[in-house]
């Protein structure tokens, strides 16, 4: 009986040590992750040293598809007409790279509509639905493929459809079901920050997909602390979601322009942004509200950053304004938080 202590004792240091390495094991799975903007031409310098440099260890890659509003179509792999990280040849050179720096990867093909945004893809008849379906449904099964093929970490099975999910559930079981079939990476879909409660089929992914834009302040440069107040709210609301659904919550994306009132509407301030006035520490203090408030939850498995040029190209001529933290104050920022959050 006088061991009793001592078995104690050995007993409690054994419970502290499993919590610990189990925190550092929640810890040290988080996604760092950038969202890779495909460049128009092969890479001429290798870009994950910078993914590297920023203590990221995921990336997104992102071979975008068109559909022309009232149009049953999916445009894609077109030659000329799509840079070369979009088409087939640079989506595997991209991932190959990356995995061979021990980066990870999400393949998400996503879908650009002219002139509008997924959420408002919407047909009037079965017939349309049907083939537009028909045609997404190639379109990405050619990158499910290639994700089993290359053994990408997850896939992500779309963005932003709020109208499809509402109104064509079904289609999205049956996709889910068939990439399930050969792919045995982690499953997720990427819905807009507004509406990922109508997701009805949460249980067939492993991971709560958010594009994560929440507005939080219209203030030119809104300070760090009463952001990160309307943070805890929102996460509040996220962790009960995800308990209900029992799975973590992806941020599939999130980011702030380097303009005044970033942490605003993000849609509103994308009209006419060339001529906004440039606020690095705006999109710094977003930045590090969202990182560093998100993180003390254990339901966050992470998120993408919204986005990284690799090399610099691929930009749209404005990138002193664009999401991206690349050469600006946000840029140290990013290296100093992900890497604690790898440590």
């Amino acid at each position: 009986m006088r061991h009793q202590p001592r078995r104690l004792a050995f007993l409690i240091l054994a419970i502290v040590l499993a919590t610990a390495c189990h925190c550092l094991s929640q810890q040290a799975s988080r996604i760092n992750g950038l969202s890779f903007v495909a460049p128009p031409k092969a890479f001429d310098q290798n870009p994950m040293i910078d993914v590297l440099e920023v203590n990221a260890n995921w990336i997104s890659v992102i071979p975008y598809a068109y559909t022309r509003p009232g149009r049953s179509e999916v445009i894609h792999d077109v030659g000329n007409f799509q840079w070369w990280g979009e088409r087939p040849e640079g989506v595997r050179t991209t991932i190959e790279l990356a995995h061979s720096h021990g980066i990870k990867v999400m393949l998400k093909p996503q879908v650009y509509i002219p002139g509008s945004w997924p959420g408002e893809l919407t047909y009037e008849t079965a017939k349309d639905w049907e083939a537009w379906e028909s045609a997404y449904y190639q379109y990405v099964m050619i990158y499910a493929k290639m994700a089993a093929d290359l053994q990408t970490d997850a896939f992500c099975i779309g963005t932003e459809f709020r109208l499809s999910i509402r109104q064509r559930p079904a289609f999205w079981q049956n996709l889910i079901s068939e990439i399930r079939k050969f792919y045995n990476g982690s499953l997720t879909y990427a819905a807009n920050w507004d509406d990922y409660h109508e997701v009805t089929f949460w249980d067939e992914l492993d991971f709560i997909g958010i594009d994560s834009y929440f507005p939080l302040s219209n203030e030119e440069t809104p300070d760090v602390d009463k952001l990160s107040e309307g943070w805890h709210g929102i996460m509040r609301t996220l962790e009960e979601y995800s308990s209900e659904q029992d799975r973590k919550i992806l941020f599939t994306e999130f980011g702030y322009l380097s303009v005044d009132g970033s942490a605003g509407k993000h849609w509103e301030l994308e009209k006419n942004i060339k001529s906004r006035s440039i606020n690095e520490q705006a999109q710094l203090n977003a930045l590090e509200a969202l990182l560093t408030t998100c993180s003390e939850y254990d339901f966050w498995a992470g998120g993408f950053l919204w986005k990284w040029f690799p090399n610099g190209h691929g930009h749209e001529g404005y990138p002193e304004r664009d999401y991206t933290p690349q050469d600006k104050l946000a840029e140290h920022l990013i290296k100093s938080i992900y890497g604690r959050l790898t440590d």
